[in-house]
């Protein structure tokens, strides 16, 4: 696959998005080193879309306010994304959300704001391929501690009921993943 696809690809949704009236909240999911929040950086970076990572805000959390973090980090971010589509900026949103009480919690942010919204799960389906982004993966919000394959392993993520968007990085480069995701959006592949 050559980058002129990707940028081709890339264009076609800036038009697309550029022409949509209400704003998108793009909603990533999936557990910790399965390529979202690489995915929901490039997407940002296509459509100029805010965005928003749980890790951040809730490592935030912890330096500023100095406390254990359960679901604020989540509820504060509701807030963010809801401030931002409300001035018709559409938003990216990174998280596992590995629930349906916080994939619902999403939605009915975008549904109060009257934006769109696109659930995006994102999984490495390769357990071994995986196994080795965790052990090696590197930190990239100062601060945080990520996540041993044990603690992945043990953590709790729901299979979906509802429609989304799948997307498989296992076995492929960071170019490929970003086609595949694209192109789901450009046709509205949701599974």
């Amino acid at each position: 696959m050559g980058r002129w696809d990707i940028d081709e690809t890339r264009e076609h949704i800036r038009r697309l998005f550029g022409e949509m009236r209400r704003p998108i909240l793009y909603i990533f999911s999936g557990l910790p080193s399965s390529g979202k929040s690489t995915l929901a950086q490039e997407l940002a970076k296509v459509t100029g879309a805010v965005y928003l990572r749980i890790d951040t805000v809730e490592q935030g959390l912890r330096d500023l306010c100095k406390f254990k973090v359960e679901g604020e980090g989540y509820r504060l971010s509701y807030r963010i994304a809801q401030d931002n589509l409300n001035l018709g900026i559409s938003v990216i949103a990174d998280s596992c959300n590995p629930v349906e009480l916080t994939r619902r919690e999403w939605n009915e942010v975008a549904i109060k704001s009257n934006a769109n919204f696109i659930n995006i799960e994102v999984v490495c389906s390769n357990t071994s391929e995986h196994q080795e982004r965790v052990e090696n993966r590197k930190s990239n919000v100062d601060g945080l501690k990520l996540p041993t394959w044990k603690d992945i392993e043990n953590r709790e993520y729901r299979s979906w009921d509802t429609d989304r968007i799948r997307i498989d990085t296992s076995g492929k480069s960071t170019d490929e993943s970003v086609k595949d995701l694209f192109a789901a959006l450009r046709i509205g592949n949701i599974t």
